[in-house]
């Protein structure tokens, strides 16, 4: 073989070489290539289970509550399910309904029970009429609320101007606040976080408010050290407006005799109205109760002696009128009450709070702070 044939074959094998690094070069940048992918994948992948994981804090309260009541309807259906697996006969099946009936009306009963202990059913008297009025001033936007503090002595008022802010002013009493110039003589207490709407309340020196922004958040705010105390999620509340002539206020919070309860509409109940009793040193719910009170047309309510009154109004305004009214214990006969009417009043309410010390309500009308006197008797 001569020295030219070698020479080709050589050559033959250094191109053979060439071909054979330069794709293995072009398999190692794609190797790099899709590594360098593959991190930037993961480290999307890994920013978005870190953005879930810290939202499922906000849902915490929320879904434990839903879990709790959906395994206690699970024992539940699995009672029943055992209940009917037994049947052998169709009149077993009779025996059994009947059994059913008389569980259910035995638990109907005890659960009565345990909610006059928790709810103190010395709690006898019921609204049979609104006697009077007083417009005790005439400040502020068209939407507030105003209250005094049922759960103390002192005779501070409190004022609460708009339905988003973030300002509370304090007046040492009914005097003070009547004045002209009743804003220089206020004490101003700043929230962290304001509120949406005109459902707060102030009870045993905690102001208990909707915060702006949340779906459902209640926060608990200790107005003289004036700082955040608590706060919880409210389950169901906060997607559709308390009522439909107040939408701004998706959860109306209200004291009465027993202390601190929410009011809110749920789309799941057809838009009608949903109270919950919340403990109010713990902030947790202690029992809810679907209401057949439509919040169509809804403009207000408050609760008085463990007792719902919805107070509806026309879109237009007109005269304020309670229609509706649910007893939480069953005292009272609901389709006995008459409609209750607001007296030498036309226009409409943003706010409607009972205090219960006073037994009167302070309401918010376009602007006008307005005391209203309660007839009550026996429930």
């Amino acid at each position: 073989m001569g020295a030219a044939q070698y020479m080709m074959q050589d050559a033959a094998l250094m191109n053979y070489i060439d071909r054979r690094l330069l794709s293995l070069e072009k398999r190692l940048e794609k190797c790099n290539q899709d590594i360098l992918d593959y991190v930037e994948e993961f480290r999307d992948f890994s920013k978005m289970v870190l953005s879930r994981l810290a939202g499922l804090n906000n849902y915490k309260a929320e879904v434990k509550s839903e879990v709790e009541n959906l395994l206690t309807r699970i024992e539940r259906a699995q009672r029943d399910i055992d209940y009917f697996g037994s049947v052998t006969d169709s009149h077993t099946c009779i025996e059994v309904h009947e059994d059913l009936v008389k569980q259910q009306l035995f638990e109907e009963a005890e659960e009565k029970k345990k909610l006059k202990l928790m709810l103190n059913a010395s709690c006898d008297h019921m609204l049979a009429g609104i006697k009077s009025l007083k417009i005790v001033k005439k400040t502020g936007d068209k939407h507030g609320s105003w209250m005094k503090d049922p759960g103390k002595k002192h005779t501070k008022i409190y004022l609460l101007n708009g339905s988003v802010n973030n300002v509370i002013l304090e007046f040492a009493n009914i005097m003070t606040f009547t004045e002209s110039n009743h804003t220089l003589k206020a004490r101003r207490v700043t929230l962290p976080f304001p509120w949406e709407g005109t459902g707060h309340i102030i009870y045993q020196g905690f102001l208990f408010y909707h915060r702006y922004g949340s779906l459902n958040e209640i926060m608990k705010f200790n107005i003289q050290k004036r700082n955040i105390t608590d706060q919880m999620l409210l389950p169901g509340a906060g997607r559709i407006p308390a009522y439909q002539l107040s939408p701004s206020t998706k959860i109306d919070l209200a004291i009465d005799e027993q202390g601190l309860w929410a009011i809110h509409a749920e789309p799941d109940t057809g838009g009608n109205i949903v109270i919950t009793k919340i403990n109010h040193i713990t902030m947790a719910v202690e029992h809810t109760w679907d209401t057949s009170c439509s919040s169509k047309d809804a403009e207000a309510a408050f609760m008085a002696c463990n007792t719902l009154y919805v107070v509806y109004n026309s879109p237009s305004g007109g005269t304020s009128r309670i229609r509706c009214v649910y007893d939480i214990l069953g005292a009272v006969n609901t389709q006995e009450i008459p409609v209750l009417h607001f007296p030498k009043r036309q226009g409409s309410h943003s706010t409607i709070h009972y205090n219960p010390k006073e037994m009167q309500l302070f309401a918010w009308s376009d602007g006008s702070q307005i005391i209203y006197k309660l007839h009550t008797k026996q429930k």
